[in-house]
């Protein structure tokens, strides 16, 4: 019990790090590289359990928009001293056939759009506004947070590794539900807005970097806040109120705008 305890004190005061852009400090409690390794996997499950697009000017310009910003940001990254925050990475932007309006990304920069988001996202603009904000929980490691909430630190004494082997259905559910594959309304909302919130400022330079008009994005969230009825998409699902989130873009915009040149 001692030897756990010391584990957990261990980790919790070793895994502190800063965010990107904004500055927060972060509680990640398991390696990155393993996070890395585990969504590889994961990821090649989840594509060979659903079909791929045979849209291939959607699915072209999927990958058009995910190669164009996570270049910019891996540049970024660099010049400012934050290799690190990238090591490992191997993007891969995928489209699978789908309607729910939803998009995810797990560590590594593995990217899954759905069909059921291009309605809303309707140019290459639109998609790059949710591109920016899935590549921006990348960058910031919401993953790994979202993960050490879920599994708490029952996990540090055994690991992720350990933890799927010994329960790989209950961890994997974890896992998915974490980078927003399953629906989640329950415990993690309050947490899981933060992110967003955080996504969506990273994400508005991130496409701003690339090219991308920023002031897009206020009209693409207002389309997705229209669409929900008296239930929210699965992409809302853990998302700030349509109202807030149109407002905090809008007050982010001037500083987006810093990035952009077309």
């Amino acid at each position: 019990m001692k030897k756990i305890f010391f584990l957990c004190l261990v980790a919790l005061l070793t895994a502190c790090a800063t965010v990107p852009i904004t500055g927060r400090k972060q509680m990640s409690l398991f390696p990155e590289s393993q996070m890395i390794a585990t969504s590889l996997t994961q990821y090649d499950s989840f594509l060979k359990e659903n079909k791929l697009s045979t849209n291939k000017e959607q699915s072209a310009m999927v990958k058009r928009v995910g190669n164009r910003i996570a270049e910019k940001v891996e540049i970024f990254m660099k010049d400012n001293g934050m290799a690190d925050r990238i090591a490992g990475f191997a993007w891969e932007f995928n489209l699978v056939e789908d309607d729910t309006p939803n998009a995810w990304c797990m560590p590594g920069g593995k990217v899954v759009f759905y069909t059921g988001i291009l309605p809303y996202t309707q140019t290459e603009a639109g998609l790059a506004v949710v591109m920016g904000h899935e590549i921006a929980h990348a960058i910031a490691r919401h993953g790994n947070e979202r993960m050490s909430q879920q599994m708490g630190i029952q996990a540090l004494g055994t690991g992720l590794s350990m933890a799927l082997n010994e329960k790989p259905a209950e961890t994997q559910q974890i896992w998915m539900t974490a980078f927003g594959a399953v629906s989640n309304v329950g415990v993690m909302l309050p947490f899981s807005r933060s992110h967003e919130n955080e996504a969506d400022k990273m994400g508005l330079i991130f496409m701003a970097m690339a090219g991308y008009d920023p002031a897009v994005a206020v009209d693409f969230w207002k389309r997705m806040g229209e669409s929900g009825g008296q239930k929210p998409p699965e992409f809302l699902s853990t998302h700030p109120a349509d109202d807030t989130r149109v407002k905090n873009l809008q007050a982010f915009l001037p500083e987006a705008m810093k990035y952009y040149k077309k």
